[in-house]
């Protein structure tokens, strides 16, 4: 199988001719590479088990997290809902071709500088606020509160909904939507105020107002995180305000 992957800072690509092992996932085919072919391979990866997000990458053109991602998935037609991207250098005859994630400078081979990400990210204050006096024991949140937000709470920020979204690419100052779902988990938080003002961070043109609604955070997602849905809450609840209601 060939395996052509990005390498430097851009434009240059390097093919590796692997015999891929059953059950091998993309992070297993890196460290294969690094350890048996070539040293110099750089990427990024921390837990291995899908809950740190580091090892986001693209690969034939879907944003995937490498350590949950076996090979078989990517040699196999794509799958109804999927989400593929462009990419710049096809491989003729199949394989399997590697790339950064889009949208973030790339600092080396697969590594990219998350910076612009995290910096949009803290703009919008994803911390809890909290409202009212402070409980003399702990704050115990209700089943179905907790439940509402487990929706958004499950996102390890790895940027794949960042990668997957064409707003991020065309709207200046977009935050991206893991950052919009994290100001909505909060927002419904009810240890905080409660007060909708919380969502108005963001009530602008290159805010909540920038999704089309593509959905392809919600698909590319390796927790099932919904944006989408967050986004078009947040902004009905802002215009029910607006209208008086």
């Amino acid at each position: 199988m060939i395996i052509r992957i990005h390498r430097g800072k851009g434009g240059k690509y390097d093919d590796f001719d692997i015999e891929a092992a059953e059950g091998m996932t993309v992070l297993d085919l890196l460290f294969y590479i690094q350890e048996n072919v070539d040293p110099s391979l750089a990427f990024r990866y921390s837990c291995r088990g899908a809950a740190c997000g580091s090892c986001a990458v693209l690969a034939n053109g879907l944003p995937v997290l490498a350590c949950k991602t076996p090979l078989s998935k990517l040699t196999k037609p794509a799958e109804n809902g999927q989400v593929f991207l462009p990419v710049s250098a096809e491989i003729p005859g199949g394989g399997i071709l590697l790339e950064p994630a889009p949208y973030l400078p790339v600092i080396r081979d697969l590594v990219v500088d998350w910076e612009p990400f995290f910096e949009k990210y803290r703009k919008l204050e994803p911390v809890l606020k909290a409202g009212g006096e402070t409980p003399e024991k702990e704050y115990i949140v209700g089943h179905d509160e907790s439940r509402e937000m487990e929706k958004y709470t499950n996102c390890i920020l790895c940027a794949l909904c960042w990668s997957a979204c064409p707003i991020v690419a065309g709207v200046e100052g977009y935050p991206g939507p893991a950052a919009l779902a994290k100001l909505f988990r909060f927002y419904l938080d009810p240890r905080e105020s409660g007060d909708i003002d919380r969502l108005s961070i963001a009530d602008n043109e290159s805010g909540w107002w920038a999704c089309d609604f593509y959905t392809n955070c919600k698909k590319v997602c390796p927790k099932g995180v919904p944006p989408n849905v967050a986004i078009g809450r947040a902004r009905k609840l802002l215009k029910d305000k607006e209208e008086g209601k």
